[in-house]
């Protein structure tokens, strides 16, 4: 994700150094940098280290995932488990055992604080229809978890809204959809800038 400078850095620097270094990446926005010139605070690119190579096209930005359900998307967990291995993903399985009766939120949680610990890269709970599971998830600080019914709300959740926790209905959705909604959401690179203020929002409101 690049940087993205704002008037409030600006502002910052002007009361400390009068200097912003920057990495070729980095966003200046326009009134950023009209607020640099009104203050005199000089914006030059930081050259102490090259930037990172980017990665081939074809290799996954995700590679570990947690996963884990309730008793109602049990099967469809054990089907997704050897699926995320033969794509090439880690898969973490945070349980139940069996099929017998549970609770979603204690697993949801469990795959959310996997993700915020940064144990994993991603998260994916299956319960039966993927509602609570999402709003579980979504309790513990830094999870933006979405539930998703197709590829492309899986894409747009990806690259418009950051969810790093995905949330699947077992009994909406069939196990090739799920493939191909977890193919999906694992394969998109997370978060285009444009949306990057609105998801600040979102995060700044949880904290």
């Amino acid at each position: 994700m690049k940087k993205i400078i704002t008037e409030r850095d600006i502002r910052e620097a002007a009361a400390s150094g009068k200097l912003v270094l920057v990495k070729p990446e980095t966003i200046v926005t326009p009134l950023a940098k009209d607020t640099a010139a009104e203050l005199k605070v000089r914006i030059e690119e930081d050259r102490s280290a090259p930037p990172a190579p980017e990665l081939p096209q074809d290799v996954p930005l995700v590679k570990v995932v947690a996963i884990a359900s309730d008793h109602g998307g049990f099967a469809l967990k054990q089907e997704l488990i050897p699926y995320l291995h033969d794509l090439g993903y880690i898969a973490h399985d945070l349980g139940p055992a069996s099929d017998a009766a549970c609770d979603y939120p204690d697993f949801a949680f469990k795959v959310a604080q996997a993700v915020a610990d940064k144990k994993v890269d991603m998260g994916i709970m299956i319960d039966s229809v993927g509602i609570g599971s999402a709003m579980a998830a979504n309790r513990v600080k830094g999870v933006l978890a979405a539930k998703c019914n197709n590829t492309f709300e899986a894409h747009s959740a990806r690259e418009h809204n950051y969810a790093n926790l995905l949330t699947l209905g077992a009994k909406i959705i069939g196990s090739e959809m799920a493939k191909s909604i977890v193919k999906t959401f694992l394969e998109t690179p997370g978060g285009a800038e444009r949306h990057q203020k609105r998801i600040s929002k979102i995060l700044d409101r949880e904290a």
